[in-house]
């Protein structure tokens, strides 16, 4: 720098004094040609180096304040530089640590794509080994939906044999019922008649015009219970007989039932071998339960229509009896039985209505239509309620509610009659009172 500074003042001095020789020179020729004389010449030479010297100071000082300020300006501008180059050199110091935390992160992720692709072998590995099971596994399923459908089969031959049975049974069981029943029935009217018999000696002195018509109703009465009494021997002796044939046919069921326990104890083995053969066993149970009960239903009408046949040939004497009732209604309201004396308290009038109209209408849909828009309801409703007010009470539906048009069991119909007429004989001793 010392050097530097040295060379710069010697060869400013240096420039100064050509810069003087050479104003002196020019200035000195220029008027000595003009005015030929040497010493204004000589003169004016001399004035000349000063002004020169004084304006070359000028333009000195003026270009050094010129460079001081580009001076400044860079100083500044280095300084800036530096700031900047600091900055640069963070940001390089946060770049290599932001390297090597990436540079980690990459070995990291080399080392977890090397275990990713171990794994990837030995998941493609597992997935060979899982295709092969499969595939015996298929194998497998084949062969059980193969014996299972044989199962099946066997199943529904025994379903089919035990459904006959029930049915068999059914039929043996309503038909002791029945007979159960109407014996119970039986000793109720032979009791009701007894008391008939009572009241109607009492009532002998006010019913002198009624005097020979009763009498030929008693003797037909007596008549009627010693037939009843000999049909009710009869019915027995049919009860010792169906109860031997029930008991044969427990027996055999009993071994059915043995067959079937041993049927379901391999069916279960085999149920818990597959378990993934369950929705389609489901389904064809659910299928089974649909057939059993659709027989169930066939069944069931074709009792009804048994029944229905039957009543006319086993019990003719019910129309002699009701004849008899219907013509002594003037003097003694229908007697019911006690069942039948509670559901009567719990139909309401609308209801009844609804069973009258089932009863002596041929297409009562209108009817009960009707009568469930004045109490706010629908037909199947108060179809339902009926239903259910029955079976709590009697313990057996009245109405068929799965024919297009709704219609009594015939087995109540009778008992329906009464009861329908004694509601009216209410209703109209209601009428009379008011």
């Amino acid at each position: 720098m010392v050097r530097t500074s040295n060379m710069q003042s010697t060869t400013a001095i240096n420039n100064r004094f050509m810069i003087g020789i050479v104003a002196f020179g020019v200035s000195f020729v220029l008027s000595f040609f003009l005015s030929w004389n040497f010493n204004q010449a000589f003169i004016t030479g001399i004035t000349t180096v000063p002004a020169t010297y004084l304006a070359a100071f000028f333009v000195d000082k003026r270009r050094k304040n010129y460079e001081m300020l580009i001076l400044d300006s860079l100083r500044n501008r280095i300084k800036e530089i530096e700031v900047f180059k600091s900055r640069i050199l963070v940001d390089i110091n946060k770049l290599e640590g932001h390297k090597y935390l990436l540079y980690q992160e990459s070995n990291n992720l080399q080392s977890q794509l090397v275990e990713r692709r171990n794994q990837r072998d030995s998941l493609n590995r597992e997935l060979s080994c899982f295709v092969i099971e499969k595939k015996q596994l298929k194998t497998e399923i084949t062969n059980l939906q193969i014996e299972l459908i044989e199962l099946e089969k066997s199943k529904v031959e025994l379903n089919k044999s035990f459904s006959n049975v029930t049915s068999e049974k059914r039929r043996l069981d309503l038909n002791c019922n029945v007979s159960r029943s109407e014996i119970s029935k039986l000793q109720t009217q032979i009791s009701e008649l007894q008391q008939q018999k009572q009241e109607l000696e009492s009532t002998l002195t006010l019913l002198n015009r009624l005097k020979p018509q009763l009498e030929e109703k008693l003797y037909q009465m007596r008549v009627e219970v010693q037939k009843l009494e000999t049909q009710e021997e009869q019915q027995n002796q049919l009860l010792l007989d169906k109860l031997a044939e029930r008991e044969n046919i427990e027996t055999y069921l009993n071994y059915l039932k043995i067959q079937i326990v041993d049927k379901e104890t391999e069916f279960g083995q085999l149920q818990e071998q597959f378990a993934l053969l369950q929705n389609e066993r489901e389904q064809l149970q659910s299928q089974v339960w649909e057939l059993l009960h659709q027989m169930e239903t066939l069944t069931q009408e074709t009792l009804h229509n048994n029944f229905q046949e039957d009543d006319v040939e086993v019990f003719p004497f019910l129309d002699i009896i009701e004849s008899l009732e219907l013509n002594t209604s003037a003097v003694k309201p229908e007697t019911l039985p006690e069942e039948w004396n509670r559901f009567f308290e719990n139909l309401p009038s609308y209801e009844i209505q609804v069973l009258k109209a089932i009863l002596e209408q041929d297409r009562p849909n209108a009817t009960i239509k009707k009568i469930a828009e004045e109490h706010i309801s629908m037909p199947n409703l108060l179809i339902d309620s009926i239903n259910e007010r029955a079976n709590d009470t009697i313990g057996e539906l009245i109405v068929d509610p799965s024919s297009d048009s709704p219609t009594i069991y015939q087995e109540h119909v009778n008992l329906l009659k009464k009861l329908i007429a004694r509601s009216e004989n209410i209703m109209a001793k209601q009428v009379s009172a008011k």
